[in-house]
């Protein structure tokens, strides 16, 4: 009987601190659908723990006069370190990928960190695109964000 008191406390104690870091993802899922931008957030079907991949916080199109398209990504990695960073991202339309960014560093004391892609081509008849983070180590999977294209 004495132990149950210092059991229920540590269990508290441990729900209070894993409450603390879930929050910390908060606001990525707050950014990348806010203000209008056409943007929302979601996970890989099947994807691993959020430790495993970087998390596309927000991705902003721009049309450029030639037709293409430029992407403002950001993007959070919690172990970014030069052995193992978030690399890349691509942007796709079901299987059909139409540009790739590969990073050449980590980003550890920039976190989250936001780079663009220019160039992207794209067909009119596509009115979303999906844009997923990669990560040197394991590949691509993780938080993405779907990006509706202004018409």
């Amino acid at each position: 009987m004495k132990r149950t008191p210092a059991i229920l406390f540590v269990s508290l104690v441990a729900m209070a601190v894993g409450g603390c870091s879930s929050t910390s993802t908060q606001p990525a899922s707050s950014a990348a659908g806010g203000s209008g931008s056409g943007v929302t957030s979601s996970s890989t079907p099947g994807s691993q723990s959020q430790d495993t991949f970087p998390s596309v916080i927000k991705a902003v199109p721009s049309r450029a006069a030639d037709g293409s398209w430029s992407f403002d990504v950001t993007m959070r990695s919690p172990y970014d370190s030069p052995d193992r960073y978030a690399d890349g991202w691509r942007i796709k339309s079901g299987e059909t990928v139409f540009g790739e960014m590969t990073l050449g560093h980590d980003h550890a004391s920039e976190q989250p960190f936001t780079r663009t892609q220019t160039k992207v081509t794209i067909p009119s008849s596509v009115t979303s695109v999906v844009v997923e983070g990669r990560d040197i180590a394991n590949g691509y999977g993780g938080k993405t964000v779907t990006v509706q294209l202004p018409g």
